[in-house]
């Protein structure tokens, strides 16, 4: 290998493991850099093999920020074959999820050298924060199922928030504007975008100017401001400067002789709101997406809002039955451990909401071959089944 490559090598340093990958594995994007690897090395012990089996090595090139970009090679598994490549800043790299009920076995490791020089990591931006939208609180009543308006069930959202740090919220919307918006997610016009880089995500996001009129309601209801009011009755953060219907809000209402039947009879705030709002620093960003197979999330080095608290929401749309094997579930774990806290399905009109401080990371697990071969409700109120293939969501972030 010394020859082969002319890289000097210590024969004291190798790695050697056996794989197996079987039906869903895979091997999503990663560089293989690790202190002194310097040639990594695949020798298969696989049956005859082809293309439409997956399990192929496959070979990216990068981009101007040294991020994989494009799969330029795909090597497929060969019996008594050996590969190998230097590892380097840029040796982007995948094993494809296998497809077939073949086993792919094979020997593999890393030949360990002089360290060489590394450039540093490129670092994301975080995504931009925006201000509440300012809305009247009535959309709340025209989307919301009025259950989740009600003060007592208010109530008991906040003391299971208060106690877990998280919650599901079932049928949160009106059955009607549900049904509209998974038939506008589906409209051939709105225009999705593959999102990257592949060792850190993959999956499509809505370009926000093609989006519809249902789905571009929706997304500003969660960005709004009765919905940061909403949510800080739901969880006792302080996302608006009104504390809706907390029990001493309450109290204070009947005492003042206000109205409160509902979260959405809040006193108008003071004719300076907009300056208070533009002195707090609550925020939010959103997004509506888009999953289907080999989709996915990763854990990651310099993630921007790591080391931030934030209050994530999930809500999912057309994935009524959608089974767990499929993937496509958002995992959290604490910081330098393997088990998970929290794992959250996708469930058609279902908001997840989870509160996480800095030692909480989390992750989309890809979404393997079974999503394409189950029938599945598309996720309608009707009792129809068809094939289904992907699910949506409304991705919102709350900073306090």
């Amino acid at each position: 290998m010394k020859i082969i490559t002319n890289i000097p090598l210590d024969k004291n340093a190798i790695d050697m493991s056996c794989a197996k990958y079987s039906n869903t594995d895979v091997l999503l994007c990663h560089d293989d850099e690790l202190e002194g690897r310097r040639i990594a090395y695949i020798f298969y012990l696989v049956p005859p093999w082809t293309k439409n089996d997956g399990g192929s090595l496959d070979l990216y090139t990068t981009d101007e920020l040294g991020q994989p970009d494009k799969i330029v090679k795909s090597l497929i598994p060969e019996w008594n074959s050996l590969v190998f490549f230097e590892v380097t800043p840029v040796s982007f790299h995948q094993v494809s999820e296998v497809i077939s009920d073949k086993t792919r076995l094979s020997i593999s490791g890393w030949f360990h050298g002089p360290p060489i020089d590394r450039p540093s990591p490129n670092k994301e931006l975080p995504q931009t924060k925006q201000r509440p939208i300012p809305l009247r609180d009535e959309i709340l009543i025209s989307w919301v199922n009025p259950m989740y308006l009600q003060p007592d069930i208010v109530d008991d959202i906040r003391e299971s928030f208060e106690e877990n740090s998280e919650i599901e919220l079932k049928d949160f919307l009106l059955e009607e504007k549900y049904d509209a918006l998974l038939e506008e997610l589906k409209h051939e016009n709105t225009k999705w975008t593959r999102i990257g880089p592949d060792n850190k995500r993959k999956y499509e996001k809505a370009d926000e100017s093609s989006l519809t009129s249902h789905v571009r309601e929706c997304l500003e209801l969660f960005k709004s401001e009765p919905m940061f009011k909403l949510l800080t009755t739901f969880t006792g953060l302080k996302l608006s400067d009104v504390d809706i219907n907390s029990s001493e809000n309450s109290e204070k209402n009947e005492n003042e002789g206000k109205p409160n039947d509902s979260i959405t009879t809040t006193e108008t705030l003071a004719e300076d709101k907009d300056k208070l709002i533009n002195e707090k620093s609550y925020r939010c960003h959103g997004k509506v997406c888009r999953w289907s197979h080999g989709c996915y999330t990763l854990i990651h080095d310099n993630d921007p809002e790591a080391s931030e608290m934030a209050l994530d929401c999930l809500f999912f749309v057309g994935c009524c039955d959608w089974q767990g094997d499929f993937g496509g579930y958002t995992s959290y774990l604490a910081r330098d451990e393997d088990e998970e806290l929290l794992t959250i399905n996708p469930c058609s009109n279902s908001m997840a909401l989870v509160y996480r401080d800095p030692d909480t990371l989390k992750f989309v697990k890809h979404i393997n071959n079974h999503c394409k071969n189950s029938e599945n409700d598309a996720g309608s109120s009707s009792s129809s089944k068809n094939i289904s293939e992907q699910f949506y969501n409304i991705m919102c972030t709350y900073f306090e």
